[in-house]
């Protein structure tokens, strides 16, 4: 008997020893069975942080934050619910709710992904009286981008739903995140995104927050982004676009000590507020469709041009600086440039120019005999390859057929052909008569606003230039933005651009600029007229004011707009008016430039 009774008493307690371990294995060793009751009772919520603020260079607000609300679901926590309910508060089919379920599953059952984004107050208010409903789903706290002035959309950019690309690269994303999609957005994501937290809160069987777990021992604050100073000028961007209203085409400033973008217009424009919130999906779309005015298209970083005229002041440049000419070189103009078969004609003028005089007046005989000079000079290049690869590279050094790699994204180099491109066009048989046309801005060169306005700066500063930019300041207006500090020298002599300068100066007292004129200010300006196959040609001009100590270059452009003196020198004149004086006294020009509509 009391073998049996030893037996049993061994197997009761072996059983008893087996039950403790498993119960140490499963309360002490073994998390998963916690985290799965802690699952019932908790919910981790990533708090995100509200983007950093951008602000103009007087400190003017140009994007805010409002608050917003997206409702979010953790796939395994989901259980049956009313989707008609849902459905209706989201105003979405069965389907889309459905598929919007299925595609967060497919990220991750356990981590939450985003439903519905950037719901209004009202919608939220109504949502959280019946998120018992909805097992698996809840709401979190964000923040909705805001413009308080409805210009500059192509500066700014806009934020959007970060895509698959991405959520595989950087894992600080997660599926339903908001990112930068263009401009200075998403330039400077890094800074503005911030830094995000989290924190875990108790929630009843009725999907109910019922407070903070621990009392937030466990929570992670939330970081906000960095704010940005911007170089624009809100007033300046603001007139600009006035200014440029029914019509096509860019207007791009620039500080040309600093290399600061005061405003850079890209006409036609939307309302960046248009891509905010719940409709932004549906507002991107009928932008997009828009395959006539094309609003989402930045004409000033990606548009390429012929340069026009406004070429020859390079052109001119360059052949000081490989000595085919002086200031004082002549040539006959005799109604145009004529060589062999090639003909290209010119406006009435005096009839030997030297090179002021042939800025002043935009001769196109003067400039198609000084490049077909540098490209036939057989006494340093033997070659028309040799010579023209020289000039390439002295117009790459101004700019020309390269990227800056500034802060504003899809910028594209123009087009600036390579010998390679000519050689197999003419089978290596051509020469400077083949590619005149580029003297005077015209043929196979294409570049686009930004590149014009910079080479300007150039002219301004005797030889230099910062790469132009539209962020000066990050985090504080004292915490200055050093990307773009190094001063770039194009290797052109510096006496050079005297000759420029007086021509120009020329243009705009007895020249083609004469309606650029300001009173009080001396400006130096050279009219363009970029030929067009498609219909009437663009006008253009570029600027630069005052003489003696640049503060402002302008470059304009007006698509079908016709010679460079009819619409685009005088918005580039009122924009340099405004700049310094911040006022217009020219009221008539200013009514009659903005009353101008061109199709």
């Amino acid at each position: 008997m009391d073998r049996h009774y030893r037996i049993i008493t061994y197997i009761i307690i072996g059983v008893a020893i087996v039950f403790l371990l498993q119960l140490f294995k499963i309360q002490v060793l073994d998390s998963s069975y916690k985290k799965r009751a802690d699952d019932n009772a908790l919910r981790e919520i990533t708090d995100h942080p509200a983007r950093g603020l951008v602000y103009d260079r007087n400190d003017s607000l140009l994007v805010y934050n409002d608050a917003a609300y997206d409702l979010m679901v953790v796939p395994c926590e989901v259980r049956a619910f009313d989707t008609t309910d849902l459905c209706l508060i989201l105003d979405i089919s069965k389907e889309e709710l459905m598929k919007r379920i299925e595609k967060a599953r497919a990220y991750s059952k356990l981590k939450p992904s985003l439903v519905a984004q950037q719901m209004s107050k009202a919608n939220y208010g109504y949502l959280q009286e019946k998120m018992y409903k909805f097992p698996g789903f809840f709401v979190q706290n964000r923040t909705l981008r805001h413009y308080p002035k409805p210009i500059a959309a192509h500066i700014l950019g806009y934020v959007g739903e970060v895509e698959q690309k991405v959520l595989e690269e950087d894992e600080y994303y997660q599926l339903g995140d908001y990112i930068g999609i263009s401009g200075i957005e998403k330039a400077y994501e890094q800074e503005l995104r911030g830094t995000k937290g989290k924190r875990k809160v108790l929630v009843d069987v009725h999907n109910r927050e019922m407070g903070s777990y621990k009392d937030g021992a466990e929570d992670e604050i939330s970081i906000p982004g960095l704010s940005l100073w911007s170089t624009i000028d809100l007033q300046l961007q603001e007139y600009g676009e006035k200014l440029m209203e029914n019509k096509r085409g860019s207007i791009v400033a620039i500080e040309p000590a600093t290399g600061e973008i005061l405003c850079i217009v890209s006409t036609p424009s939307y309302d960046p507020n248009l891509l905010v919130g719940s409709a932004r999906s549906k507002n991107y779309a009928a932008l997009n469709r828009d395959s006539i005015l094309k609003p989402l298209f930045n004409r000033a970083l990606m548009a390429m041009y012929p340069p026009g005229s406004t070429f020859k002041l390079a052109n001119g440049l360059i052949a000081l600086q490989e000595e085919v000419i002086t200031p004082s070189t002549q040539y006959p103009c005799g109604g145009g440039y004529n060589m062999g078969s090639h003909i290209v004609k010119c406006h009435v003028h005096a009839n030997y120019p030297d090179l002021i005089g042939a800025i002043a007046t935009s001769c196109n005989a003067y400039f198609c005999r000084a490049y077909y000079n540098v490209l036939s000079n057989r006494k340093k290049y033997k070659t028309i390859q040799e010579s023209y690869q020289a000039w390439k590279n002295y117009i790459n050094a101004l700019g020309f057929g390269v990227r800056f790699d500034s802060d504003l994204p899809y910028e594209l180099k123009g087009i600036i052909p390579s010998v390679e491109f000519f050689d197999k066009r003419y089978r290596k048989s051509w020469n400077g008569n083949s590619v005149v046309s580029m003297g005077i801005g015209q043929g196979e060169a294409a570049v686009t606003p930004i590149q014009m306005a910079n080479f300007v700066a150039i002219i301004a500063n005797r030889g230099f230039y910062y790469k132009p930019h539209v962020i000066k300041a990050i985090g504080t207006k004292d915490s200055l933005n050093e990307r773009y500090s190094e001063k770039i020298d194009c290797g052109f002599d510096k006496r050079h651009f005297d000759a420029l300068i007086a021509g120009m100066e020329n243009a705009v007292l007895n020249g083609t600029a004469r309606v650029a004129q300001i009173p009080g200010i001396k400006v130096l300006g050279k009219t363009g007229t970029a030929q067009n196959p498609h219909g009437k040609d663009h006008s253009v001009f570029v600027c630069i004011a005052p003489k003696d100590e640049p503060k402002i270059v302008v470059f304009c452009l007006v698509e079908n707009g016709g010679f460079g003196a009819a619409v685009a020198a005088p918005i580039a004149s009122l924009i340099t008016e405004f700049y310094l004086n911040r006022t217009v006294k020219r009221k008539d020009l200013e009514q009659r430039i903005i009353s101008i509509s061109i199709k």
